[in-house]
């Protein structure tokens, strides 16, 4: 292949976004060097502590700070690292809201190839790079081939690439902040909204029942209910549940509702579209039950069991009370 790898690093506050590792096991996949050659990105205005924390996996991290990055506006992004990354490279950043906004923009400003949502590598022949994406809501998984000759701009889903056990090491961070330039854009930061605090905090929790479409209907949610109650978990959802108003806006976890990072995340009813899985980091046991096979859940989950939901969580309940000793209501 030609060109060097780099990863787009999305971060807040000086805290670098669990999707980094899994950029870096992304990359490791296209070449299997890339845990010595792969650079990371960071593009921002305070940016110390970020690169600090990425020094620890990457070998190289690419500091471009400019006040003017202060919001993660992409019209300004795209200018900075059009003007900063080397010819035919090969560009990995999460498909988040961010990164959907970045990166179609971007390959056509490097003037790259560019996939969306990419799920799986396939390998590399040549400077063809194959990779598997899904379509129609994950019931196609489609296997396309990449031109890297001139380079690409690639979106990897969240919690696809599983990241390795990283050895830490001193890797050296470049100020590239200087070839940015003065940057404009049509559009610019307003303000941010932050949601009502509600009486469970589902990003405090260490076990999360999820719910998802699969539930079918709000008397069902009782069932999570019961289990969550044994578990000494919190039950939160999917858009579909929050916008049913089964559960509260507060429960939904995913791009549009909270970031979450359990330990365990029991997935059901849930069929893994990326907005939801953006919303679940520190790569906890995930644990799906669907009774659709060819969910998408499946592709990252550690944990699959295909059964009719309704008929597997009382079950499950009724097995977990027996285990902790917990009698039934």
């Amino acid at each position: 292949m030609t060109g060097r790898i780099f990863a787009c690093i999305a971060h807040r506050g000086g805290v670098v976004d669990d999707s980094a590792l899994e950029l870096l096991a992304a990359a490791k996949e296209i070449d299997a060097t890339a845990s010595l050659t792969a650079i990371a990105v960071g593009v921002g205005s305070n940016l110390d502590a970020a690169c600090s924390s990425l020094q620890v996996s990457y070998q190289e991290v690419w500091k471009i700070a400019n006040e003017a990055l202060a919001y993660p506006n992409a019209e300004l992004v795209r200018q900075a690292l059009v003007r900063v990354l080397p010819a035919n490279c090969t560009v990995l950043m999460p498909q988040d809201h961010f990164g959907i906004d970045l990166a179609p923009g971007l390959s056509i400003k490097l003037n790259a190839a560019f996939v969306p949502d990419a799920v799986a590598i396939d390998g590399v022949e040549g400077n063809s790079l194959k990779l598997v994406r899904q379509e129609f809501s994950g019931q196609v998984s489609a296997h396309v081939a990449c031109d890297l000759s001139s380079g690409a701009v690639i979106n990897i889903r969240p919690g696809a690439f599983k990241p390795e056990t990283v050895v830490p090491i001193a890797g050296v961070v470049v100020d590239k902040s200087a070839g940015v330039g003065a940057l404009s854009a049509k559009r610019r930061y307003v303000e941010t909204m932050v949601a009502e605090a509600s009486d469970v905090d589902i990003t405090k929790h260490s076990v999360l029942v999820s719910i998802g479409r699969g539930i079918q209907e709000k008397d069902n949610v009782s069932l999570a209910d019961e289990l969550a109650e044994v578990l000494g978990a919190a039950v939160s959802c999917s858009r579909p549940v929050a916008d049913a108003k089964w559960l509260d806006k507060s429960r939904q976890v995913g791009s549009s509702g909270k970031t979450v990072k359990p330990k365990l995340y029991l997935a059901c009813g849930i069929s893994g579209a990326f907005q939801h899985l953006a919303g679940i980091k520190g790569s906890p046991l995930l644990i799906a039950i669907n009774k659709n096979p060819k969910a998408p859940i499946f592709q990252v989950a550690d944990v699959g069991i295909v059964d009719d939901l309704l008929e597997f969580l009382p079950l499950l309940t009724e097995k977990a009370r027996e285990l902790r000793g917990v009698a039934a209501r």
